[in-house]
């Protein structure tokens, strides 16, 4: 397998930059630029091919085995000037046994080499994309391995399942001393059982890694434009006494109390026959459909509904025009904006409850798989005799989905999405 080489850190001007060697041919690389033989660990001086000093750097050896990737591994710790670090990649290109990593190559052979499954190789995408701490939260717990952990519990459970299955099969002419129903109904159920509550947690951990959205909806000249602006800290949207001054849904990114969360201000909702305002009206009415919780602003008291559903908060605006007292929310004075943040809070942290670590739709696939499949054979226990060759292949069957979690099998097709959208050095 070829060495590769790439810079892992981010580009431009720092304290310190890391170039990254991985491969059989990096020990020989390293001591090449070093004009010596290497070292476990220390600063040494590097030069390139007619002896001139490129850096003075520390670097550090990781031996077969005990690397990210599995294989040998230098890091040069270069000072991280961009002339610096040009110069060294330069060098390190020139070299006829070493070539340029690809985007993911890095994770991708910590992936084949056994020390990652595929689900953490996800997890620490995620976790280099987390913008919020229950992002980095969610994605350390898969990068650690809980997903397969629990996946692995599952597969020893419906292994031992199909064995005792398998073994009223070997031995269908002798009476089986023990009936194995109890334990296989047991053990399916419970594997059952664990896989539904996981996946029904995958939608909202998806919610969580890509941010929630959160609609401001109600009629023009509401104050929904000017509660965003509060909301969002600085002006984003245009505000004025014209009715229908927001034609287009404006969208705010921010981190509410650790949540990743989109604030939308929508066009107001009323019948115009103004076309473009119409546009807006008709976009606003579908991303809040869309949204997670649509905050509805009011102008009276008398338009809150008794029965609003649980992605509904209703609130009464322009509470700087009413008296003391009176419960509503002004984006202008900022008055009952900490309750109303308050509340969207509690119901997005309500549904972040129930979210496990399963988090992709490939893992809610895979699990609404093996749960059709582990259903067929809870149905077919107490069916006559001659089911247990459909039982064992529908464990079989299981199993499979369940090793797809984590990389086992079936999952050729979906690692070069998953590695495309890693930075070169990783």
């Amino acid at each position: 397998m070829d060495t590769i080489f790439a810079l892992a850190t981010a580009r431009g001007r720092a304290g310190v930059a890391v170039i990254r060697l991985s491969g059989a041919a990096a020990l020989g690389a390293s001591a090449r630029l070093m004009r010596s033989v290497p070292v476990a660990r220390g600063v040494r001086q590097l030069h390139d091919a007619e002896g001139a000093l490129l850096d003075e750097a520390l670097v550090l050896q990781f031996p077969e085995g005990r690397s990210f990737t599995g294989e040998p591994v230098i890091e040069l710790h270069l000072h991280g000037s961009p002339a610096v670090v040009a110069a060294v990649l330069r060098v390190l290109g020139n070299d006829p046994q070493l070539r340029a990593a690809e985007p993911g190559e890095f994770t991708r052979r910590a992936l084949e080499n056994g020390r990652l499954d595929l689900a953490q190789v996800e997890g620490l995408a995620d976790l280099i994309d987390a913008e919020t701490d229950a992002q980095r939260r969610q994605a350390v717990r898969v990068f650690s391995g809980a997903l397969g952990e629990i996946a692995e519990s599952w597969r020893v459970r419906l292994i031992r399942a199909a064995a005792l299955i398998e073994a009223t099969i070997d031995f269908a002419d002798e009476e089986v001393p023990v009936d194995v129903t109890p334990e296989v109904r047991e053990l399916v159920q419970g594997v059952r059982r664990e896989m539904h509550r996981e996946s029904e947690g995958v939608r909202v951990a998806e919610r969580l890694r890509d941010g929630f959205e959160v609609a401001i909806i109600g009629e023009p000249n509401v104050g929904k434009s000017t509660l965003l602006n509060r909301l969002a800290g600085r002006d984003v949207a245009i505000t004025s006494e014209i009715a229908g001054t927001t034609r287009d849904v404006i969208e705010v990114r921010m981190d509410l109390e650790g949540l990743p969360v989109t604030l939308l201000d929508t066009a107001g909702l009323r019948d115009t026959d103004d076309i473009v305002e119409g546009i807006g009206v008709s976009r606003a009415r579908a991303r809040a459909e869309e949204a997670d919780i649509r905050v509805h602003m009011l102008d009276s008291d008398d338009d809150i509904p008794q029965d609003a559903g649980d992605s509904d908060i209703y609130v009464r605006s322009k509470a700087d025009l009413l008296g003391p007292g009176v419960a509503a929310v002004s984006g202008k004075t900022g008055a009952g904006v900490d309750q109303l943040v308050a509340r969207i809070s509690s119901l997005l942290q309500e549904r972040v409850a129930s979210v496990g670590v399963a988090m992709k739709e490939r893992h809610r696939v895979a699990m609404v798989q093996a749960v059709g499949y582990l259903t067929n054979v809870e149905e077919s226990l107490d069916l006559e005799d001659g089911m247990a060759d459909l039982l064992a292949e529908d464990l079989r069957s299981a199993i499979r989905a369940v090793d797809s979690l984590v990389g086992r099998v079936d999952v050729e097709h979906v690692l070069d999405e998953i590695f495309a959208s890693f930075c070169i050095g990783k």
